[in-house]
């Protein structure tokens, strides 16, 4: 582990008790088949949620929150995703913006503080628009057609953003566009959700993960105040530094333990089938049979590799010693393998059953596979990893 960052986050916040983790995960699963098949933003859950007071949870105490740090963080999530995944992800935004000391809390402190404040009293979601239907996604390169032209009251903003996670029901889009200017600079612009000039257009339609609305969003001059570009630099200085590594490490490990959450999630209601299903030639459970005690044996094994790997790293990170990039980046390749593997075991021993989709294993398959879409995808990782053990 290299030590390039510290999470200002206190050891002694006390963890969220696991009977309320272990409430928020029933209540989420009783409703999650409900929202697969709706893809409607699931505002249900994010009303359990605030009633558990979890919006604000890494916004710092000074502002009303509970300071968890990044291991904690990553406990709810994964909770939260094991009762109901798309929920967990936008989630996972705000927890973000609000947990990483060079994101967010770095903006104007009165912007900061209002969206903190908001996150504590059970509102405030935020999420990042910044993949464009020409662009792609910015980390493999590339300027923003989506365009923020100076006003005389501050900004309009002006563009098309895709696979926009939890678009209709966030509070707040940070817009990833440039500027108008002769030497154009490039960065987020925070506007409001319920500004004018904004559409959204119902393009999310989805093999997993579909009550994250991942719709597409259109600015038509929209209007935000000035102060509201909030993190806009040339194009150079958005080069990858050192003080960047939060960001990717909280995508990386939180993106691994929601897809993990999913996996858990499948074994759960696995262990379930297996033990209460008895096929009439065999006149017991197939949970006796050697050869699925080996298999779930396999499942177990692949979520305990997960488990260590993101607890140990999360852990790490919160005492001032992250892993480096190229090793947080690998966590999340093994990590999100490991789970798809572990619910395509449930497939092949459950068989037509477990593609059925009055039962959830079909579900939950179809969403941990979504993992592997979520940047840095798997051939930047590998690549990275690879040219670094050459030296290169």
């Amino acid at each position: 582990m290299t030590a390039t960052l510290a999470f200002s986050r206190p050891a002694s916040v006390p963890p969220v008790p696991q009977s309320v983790l272990d409430s928020v995960t029933r209540r989420l699963a009783q409703t999650a088949e409900a929202f697969d098949r709706s893809a409607e933003f699931p505002r249900t859950n994010f009303d359990i949620l605030a009633e558990e007071g979890l919006i604000g949870l890494t916004v710092s105490p000074e502002l009303g929150g509970r300071g968890a740090g990044l291991a904690e963080a990553l406990r709810v999530l994964g909770a939260v995703a094991r009762g109901e995944p798309s929920t967990a992800l936008i989630l996972f935004m705000t927890y973000g913006y609000h947990g990483q000391p060079t994101r967010a809390q770095s903006w104007p402190a009165h912007i900061y503080e209002t969206l903190a404040r908001q996150a504590v009293a059970g509102g405030g979601l935020i999420g990042g628009l910044r993949v464009e239907p020409e662009l792609g996604t910015p980390l493999r390169g590339g300027m923003p057609a989506t365009i923020a032209r100076r006003t005389v009251d501050g900004w309009a903003i002006s563009g098309s953003k895709i696979y926009s996670t939890g678009s209709t029901g966030l509070s707040w889009y940070a817009v990833w566009a440039r500027t108008d200017e002769p030497e154009p600079r490039v960065g987020n612009f925070l506007v409001a959700a319920d500004s004018p000039g904004i559409t959204i257009v119902p393009a999310w339609d989805h093999l997993g993960m579909r009550a994250t609305v991942s719709h597409e969003v259109v600015f038509a001059d929209t209007p935000t105040p000035l102060d509201h570009a909030v993190d806009v630099r040339a194009p150079a200085e958005w080069k990858p530094k050192t003080s960047d590594t939060a960001a990717g490490l909280w995508n990386a490990l939180a993106i691994s333990a929601i897809y993990d959450g999913v996996a858990w999630s499948a074994r759960d209601w696995l262990v379930d089938y297996l033990k209460s299903r008895v096929p009439g030639n065999l006149g017991a459970p197939l949970a006796t049979l050697p050869r699925v005690q080996e298999k779930m044996g396999e499942i177990e094994a692949l979520l305990q590799v997960n488990r260590t790997l993101l607890e140990t790293a999360a852990e790490h990170a919160d005492a001032g010693h992250p892993p480096s990039a190229i090793e947080a980046n690998n966590i999340k390749y093994i990590a999100t393998a490991n789970a798809i593997r572990a619910v395509e075991i449930g497939l092949e021993l459950t068989g037509n059953p477990g593609l059925s989709r009055k039962n959830p294993l079909e579900r939950h398959y179809r969403d941990v596979l979504c993992s592997r879409i979520h940047s840095p995808q798997t051939d930047t990782i590998l690549v990275a990893s690879g040219k670094a053990a050459f030296g290169l």
